[in-house]
């Protein structure tokens, strides 16, 4: 996790988005106290979203702890794709 401030941001706008988007890196603008942005790439963005959606039910994080459980046990197993 980087952090920054406004005006050191402002001056490598470019180095810093770069930065973000090539190491998977999250970027904290500080903007005075307890108050900030974070900037983070387009794929962290969808990453966390589709974790969120994931875990936004009881049920879905239930089923979601079964299955490393039982991948962490060796009981899982691996089925082939149907291609149409």
């Amino acid at each position: 996790m980087l952090t920054t401030t406004i005006s050191d941001f402002r001056k490598d706008i470019k180095k810093y988005l770069d930065n973000i988007v090539e190491n998977f890196e999250t970027l904290i603008i500080n903007r005075g106290k307890d108050n900030g942005v974070v900037i983070m790439s387009l794929e962290e963005y969808n990453s966390l979203s589709a974790t969120a959606h994931e875990l936004s039910s009881k049920t879905n994080e239930k089923r979601l702890d079964s299955a490393i459980e039982k991948f962490k046990k060796g009981s899982s197993f691996q089925k082939e794709l149907i291609e149409k």
